[in-house]
């Protein structure tokens, strides 16, 4: 079992998503049967995550009805509540004091992603030694939507587009984090992940994997559907 705790954001308005999150958290719409969010909780459960950290602000209440304590998936769920959706990075630094102080994963509660979280305790598990190595990202194919990708990987090493882009990839929303990264964040306060990650960039402590495997960020009611129908 992962003695790591994991951080699943649901904060997010699902704009692109209405008129579906208008009275539905994005991470609650079914596809194939089952909350993308339970999807999510059900393989970091299958890898050893069982301590997992939720944030919610719009309809959050809903995601607590429909989760609970974790229970009955087999977790121990801990709510971290926002009056308002605080961006990535103010969202983790908001939770921090339910993370702990080991290097913690976090990814998506709206995205579908058939990745083995199990693969990424290694690295958790280097990064609690190695506390210069700031952030690991698990970068994927650019999808039709977003070729311009968003950071360059290069043996091991992630970075900025304008250093390697004939190997620039998209990030997943999945990554494991020292939580010194979040320290300067006062709680409560919005703040996005890139800036903190450019400088991490700059100082060589980002690392990161390539994942090929099976990835949707559900952006928009049409994918949801496609999605939807390939699962079922």
């Amino acid at each position: 079992m992962a003695d790591f705790r994991a951080m699943i954001l649901a904060a997010g308005l699902g704009n692109r998503m209405r008129p579906l999150t208008d009275h539905t958290p994005k991470p609650l719409l079914p596809v194939g049967g089952k909350p993308l969010i339970v999807w999510q909780i059900e393989r970091l459960r299958a890898a050893g995550f069982t301590n997992l950290v939720i944030n919610h602000a719009h309809l959050g209440l809903r995601l607590e009805d429909a989760l609970g304590d974790g229970a009955a998936l087999g977790v121990q769920i801990q709510w971290s509540r926002e009056p308002e959706p605080l961006e990535t990075a103010g969202g983790i630094a908001t939770a921090l004091a339910l993370l702990g102080d080991a290097p913690f994963l976090v990814t998506n509660g709206d995205v579908y992603a058939a990745f083995d979280y199990a693969r990424l305790v290694p690295v958790l598990t280097a990064m609690k030694v190695d506390v210069a190595r700031q952030a690991h990202l698990v970068l994927v194919d650019n999808p039709p939507h977003h070729r311009q990708g968003d950071f360059a990987l290069a043996n091991g090493q992630v970075d900025l587009p304008l250093t390697d882009p004939a190997h620039v990839l998209t990030f997943s929303g999945i990554g494991c984090y020292q939580p010194s990264l979040f320290t300067g964040i006062v709680p409560g306060q919005k703040a996005a992940l890139a800036p903190l990650l450019t400088a991490a960039m700059q100082q060589q402590g980002v690392t990161g994997e390539h994942f090929s495997g099976r990835w949707e960020d559900v952006g928009t009611p049409e994918r949801l559907a496609m999605l939807d129908r390939e699962l079922s």
